[in-house]
């Protein structure tokens, strides 16, 4: 299985972003898509997640509001919309996926493990 984030870059504070992360080499239909970020010096911070069954989004604090996350089964892409970006949203970005199974009620921005990760992804905001 493979994931691939798309549509990192810079862009000057209140400016947005938007990233992609496209899933493939798999056929199980449940799982969840978590996004992640990881700044020099920081703790790695789980920021969003949705469900490929329920499509329901959670958000940490810290990205609430200002992030949307939205996927497209049909594609088996998750993107996140990224707007009033703040110099301190520079990090490197990664989708990671974890699959579910009869027991799923929500995804979880930090779950305790993940089945797949990707590659990463700069985004650097400006002030």
């Amino acid at each position: 299985a493979q994931l691939v984030e798309s549509g990192g870059g810079s862009v000057q504070a209140g400016g947005s972003l938007r990233l992609s992360c496209a899933a493939s080499g798999f056929s199980y239909d449940d799982y969840v898509i978590v996004w992640i970020r990881h700044a020099p010096g920081k703790e790695r911070e789980g920021i969003s997640c949705i469900g490929s069954r329920d499509g329901n989004p959670d958000y940490s604090d810290s990205v609430n509001v200002r992030f949307t996350i939205s996927s497209d089964n049909a594609k088996n892409t998750v993107h996140l919309q990224m707007n009033s970006l703040k110099p301190e949203d520079t990090a490197v970005y990664y989708c990671a996926l974890y699959f579910v199974g009869r027991g799923y009620l929500r995804c979880l921005v930090s779950p305790p493990f993940y089945d797949y990760f990707g590659q990463g992804i700069q985004v650097t905001v400006s002030s």
